[in-house]
């Protein structure tokens, strides 16, 4: 089993989250809210509005997300879903767990889908601590199979870093 930091929208409450949930893909078990120990630039980009986490530590914002333990199966359907290693990039990345009742050491290692492969022009674009599809950035997530923009309702779940609901 391997640790999985998502930020985007594998997140609960958002667009793509439901893949997470599939069995068919593999098994993915939640185990606590986190933020980047480090700043990475977590911004919105191309024409489908997709958040990207760009492999640029030190610039940026700490980003908030949710840690996930997978099986080897989940691994590798994410993987193809986030077009590993073409689009992103499968890393290790240091965390600061967010739970309140988690006991021990809060700095945690899981791997995360970063990117390499972007446009110079994307570090000037405005960074987010927190992705939500439906957020007030007014950039609507458009779902790369169907190429309609997604619906979802989000408003029952918080996505920041101390949300409490999960």
């Amino acid at each position: 089993m391997q640790h999985v930091f998502v930020y985007g929208t594998l997140k609960k409450g958002q667009p793509n989250h439901v893949e997470m949930l599939d069995p068919a893909n593999g098994r993915a078990e939640f185990l606590a809210r986190a933020r980047t120990v480090e700043p990475y630039p977590l911004v919105i980009a191309t024409d489908e509005n997709v958040p990207f986490l760009l492999d640029a530590p030190g610039t940026g914002r700490r980003v908030c997300g949710e840690i996930y333990r997978v099986d080897q199966k989940m691994l590798e359907f994410l993987d193809e879903f986030e077009d590993c290693p073409k689009t992103y990039q499968r890393t290790e990345i240091r965390l600061e767990v967010r739970d309140r009742d988690r006991e021990g050491d809060n700095i945690q290692e899981a791997f995360v889908y970063s990117t390499i492969t972007y446009e110079p022009e994307w570090l000037q674009k405005p960074t987010y601590e927190s992705y939500d599809a439906n957020g007030d950035h007014g950039l609507k997530y458009i779902d790369r199979d169907t190429s309609s923009v997604t619906q979802q309702n989000t408003g029952a779940v918080k996505t920041g870093c101390d949300a409490t609901n999960h």
